[in-house]
This record gives structure tokens, C-alpha cells and sequence, in this order.
């Protein structure tokens, strides 16, 4: 019996099967950043003594509070600094960095046919590339910094084909959502997603992380995609050679999944989420008129490059109403920089937003970005639950292109009305 892609990469990292159903696996990399990291850390130097299994397998980051802002946020940024530098680890600090899952592609940490973890959900988001990436709790980060070793149970594996041609002003936003909203919060629970057909081929490789990102918002272990020419060009871009890995990470003609779906899209609208989980979603005509009073544009997401040029092109020439405030946050320092080298800095100013830098901290209400209570914001981040953005706050998800639309007006806008 032929096998899936995730089946094959598990193959080639188990190290032991402790119990039925359950594997070892050797991780090729272990990402970190601030908010998750330092409680392993310490707690690591408490039982076990200041070790790593491997330095060159790890990489760690400032993003989620980028930079500091208390004295608490500090520390934890200490705790980081003073590991890295014990240990030579790459570090990509206040200044060189970014938010995670976008910075270690960006930066050509990421491969086909990779074992990726970290203390955080959206890690999926490097699947991508056809890599096993999952989010782990802090004991399983523990035993990955020290040892190399993850546990998971054996994975049942779903393949999505995604049929048809998307049309203009929709998507991979738009296409995530929407299979949320068909599949619910738990309908992939176990699983690892197996993204694939015309709609994911067409797709460039940011698009296939904003997929691959939300995949754990359907209960997913991890989303991927199959390794094409898209990969290849990303990472030859990146100089780095993996014209075999393309071919070695496929899965087999004759492959077997747990369960096998298939949706034509040719007809699908931008989607926009309502109520209080990602799975509450209608399209944006049935959302239209809804007012909101922040507009963020950002996030591991959707803080991409591309998905600015979206956002500048809805925006060049016009201004943001005046009823609402826009925050534009690029996922990287690298991301920063072309953006102002292309111009967009200065249109998103010129209409209004407030153009900052690389960090998670509005997404999850820690920074750049809060909420007050009874204030709504249209995000192009990835979870509408209550309070996400602060305490009292409510959340509507959406693609770029519609956020910035939305900008313009002060509510909810379908993007097809404004271009």
C-alpha cells in the first residue's frame, strides 16, 4: 500500500514506538521564541543543567512582544538572550527579526521532508514547504530542546483537493476560511492535512503558508502541501538546493487517506468570520455594513509581503475613513524593508494607517494594537475567540484585500466595490 506524504516523513524520523500508536521522532529543528521558550529554559536548568541537544537545530527569536514593553516582557527577552549566547544558538533579536513562522522560511531554515516544532500552534504554517510542523506544549518542548525527540501519536491523514479557479479579490484567506466553515473547529482533530489540486498548484508559496497557517483552526495536527516548482523557486531564491527533495518528498499514487474531500472553489466569495471561533464564517456581502473602529493588517497570517501589495493597491491614492484607525505590521524586518523600498510604507501612511514594526503583539492582545472592551477590528490575523485582541474586544477575520476595503469605509466592505 502506497503512502502519504506525512506518513513518509514520519517513517524517516521514527526513532522508537514507546506505546501503540504512539512514535518518537528525531526533529530536524526546534524554533523558539520569547513567550513560550523561557519557562522551558529555566525549567530545563532546574532539573536537568544548562543543555542542548544540538545548537545547530535550534532557533530562537524575539516576536511576540517586539520590542519589550514592561519589565516583564524584558525579562523573558533576557532569558533568551543569556540561552543563545551560552549555547551559540541563531538568534534573530529586536531589530533582525520577526514574526516566527514567517521569519525561518524567509531566512531558508525551512526544507521539504523537515520534522519542525515549537511552542506555539500556528508552527504548521512551514508545512508549507511539505514539512511535518506542529505546535507543542512545554514538557514536549522541554524533551526537544534537550534530546531532539518529539512524541505524536501516528497520524490519520486528510487530503483536500481544492478544484476550479479562484476568482478575483478572493484568496488563500478566502479559501482557509471558507473550509473551516465546511469542516468546524474539530473537524480535522488527529489529522494531518494534505493540501492539494489546481486551486494549492497555483498558489504561490505565501499563500500556501496562510493554508497551511489556519489548518490547526479546523483542529488539525498540521496542514501541508506537496513540494513543486513554487518551492523550488522560493528556496533557490534562498540558495538553497533541493531539487531532490522535491521528488523525494511526494506522497504515492496509490496512497491511502482516513478521509479524502474535495471542493470546487471557482465560485467562492471573500469570506469574513462572525461570532467567536473560526468556523463562523459567511461571505462578505452577507457581512457588508458591519461597522468596526481598528483595521489590523499583519500576523503570521497575512503580514507577508504580497499580502501588503494587496492591501497598497485598495489603498493607493484614497484614505482610511475617519471613524477607524488602521495598524499595519509587516511579519519581518526583511518584509520592512521592501515594503518601504516598494513604496507601500508611504502609501499606507498617506491614507492614515500607522505603519509599525515585526510583531505578534496585537494578534493575541498583548501590544501594538489592544482592544478596548465593546471595540470591534477587522484583522487579517487568525482567531476570532472572545477577547483575542483584549478584553472585551470582538473580531472579524478576513483576507487583505478586504481589511484594507473595509479600511476605506469604517465597515465591513466587499473589496469588489471598491476597486
Amino acid at each position: 500500500m502506497g503512502k502519504t506524504l506525512v506518513q513518509k516523513i514520519f517513517d524517516g524520523h521514527i526513532i522508537d514506538r514507546p506505546s501503540a500508536g504512539t512514535v518518537a521522532l528525531e526533529v530536524d529543528l526546534v524554533m523558539c521564541h520569547e513567550i513560550t521558550t523561557p519557562p522551558a529554559i529555566l525549567d530545563i536548568q532546574n532539573k536537568w543543567g544548562d543543555e542542548v541537544f544540538n545548537p545547530n537545530k535550534i532557533v530562537a527569536l524575539i516576536d511576540h512582544v517586539n520590542p519589550a514593553k514592561d519589565s516583564a516582557t524584558a525579562l523573558q527577552g533576557k532569558v533568551m538572550r543569556d540561552w543563545v549566547r551560552r549555547h551559540d544558538i541563531k538568534f534573530y533579536d529586536v531589530g533582525s527579526n520577526g514574526v516566527c513562522h514567517a521569519l525561518l522560511p524567509e531566512q531558508g531554515h525551512v526544507l521539504p521532508g523537515m520534522t519542525i516544532v515549537c511552542g506555539d500552534s500556528h508552527t504548521c504554517t512551514h508545512g508549507a514547504f511539505g514539512a511535518f510542523a506542529a505546535g507543542i506544549g512545554t514538557t514536549d518542548l522541554e524533551a526537544a530542546i534537550l534530546k531532539g525527540v518529539v512524541f505524536f501519536r501516528e497520524p490519520k491523514t486528510m487530503r483536500i483537493q481544492l478544484d476550479g479557479k479562484l476568482s478575483e479579490n478572493v484568496y488563500a484567506k478566502d479559501v482557509i476560511l471558507y473550509l473551516i466553515s465546511q469542516l468546524g473547529v474539530k473537524g480535522a482533530t488527529d489529522y494531518v492535512i494534505e493540501f492539494c489540486g489546481p486551486i494549492i498548484e497555483n498558489m504561490d508559496m505565501e499563500s500556501r503558508m496562510t493554508i497551511c497557517n489556519m489548518s490547526v483552526e479546523a483542529g488539525a495536527t498540521s496542514g501541508l502541501c506537496y513540494p513543486d516548482g513554487q518551492t523550488l523557486e522560493y528556496c533557490r531564491q534562498r540558495n538553497l538546493e533541493i531539487e531532490s527533495l522535491i521528488w523525494d518528498w511526494q506522497p504515492d499514487s496509490d496512497a491511502q487517506y482516513d478521509k479524502d474531500l474535495l471542493f470546487n472553489l471557482s465560485l467562492l466569495e471573500p469570506q469574513v468570520t462572525f461570532g467567536s471561533n473560526p468556523s463562523q464564517v459567511k461571505s462578505v456581502t452577507e457581512m457588508a455594513g458591519t461597522k468596526v473602529d481598528q483595521v489590523y493588517l499583519g500576523s503570521c497570517t497575512n503580514g507577508r509581503i504580497t499580502d501588503l501589495r494587496i492591501a497598497a493597491k485598495i489603498l493607493e491614492g484614497k484614505h482610511i475613513a475617519k471613524s477607524v484607525r488602521m495598524i499595519v505590521s509587516p511579519a519581518t524586518t526583511q518584509v520592512q524593508i521592501q515594503a518601504i523600498q516598494e513604496g507601500l510604507a508611504e502609501i499606507f501612511i498617506q491614507a492614515g494607517a500607522c505603519f509599525t514594526n515585526p510583531t505578534c503583539g496585537a494578534c493575541l492582545g498583548m501590544s501594538s494594537g489592544v482592544l478596548a472592551k465593546g471595540e470591534v477590528c477587522a484583522s487579517t490575523t487568525n482567531r476570532n475567540f472572545p477577547g483575542r485582541m483584549g478584553k472585551g474586544g470582538t473580531v472579524h477575520l478576513m483576507s487583505p484585500d478586504t481589511a484594507a476595503a473595509t479600511a476605506l469605509r469604517g465597515f465591513i466592505t466587499d473589496p469588489r466595490e471598491v476597486i
